[in-house]
């Protein structure tokens, strides 16, 4: 189950499948820097990092709670 967290330094698109919150105008492009592993509902995580903005600059340092299966991995 640990192999398939995301890692320090990935890239995700997290949008509707990720959690309600990020539908439509609401998605982000996420730069992780760490996982809590602390046990929470079954499929769901809580991944602090940061919003990156259009040009690939970091705008935000958010700590967001997601469903793992609906990140889509960019880099």
């Amino acid at each position: 189950m640990a192999d398939d967290l995301p890692r320090a330094g990935d890239v995700y698109h997290v949008g509707a499948a990720a959690s309600v919150q990020f539908a439509g105008d609401r998605a982000l492009t996420f730069r992780v820097i760490r996982v809590d592993v602390r046990p929470t509902y079954a499929g769901w995580l809580w991944i602090d990092g940061y919003v990156l903005g259009t040009s690939g600059d970091a705008t935000e340092r958010r700590l967001i709670f997601v469903r793992r299966d609906g990140l889509k991995k960019l880099r």
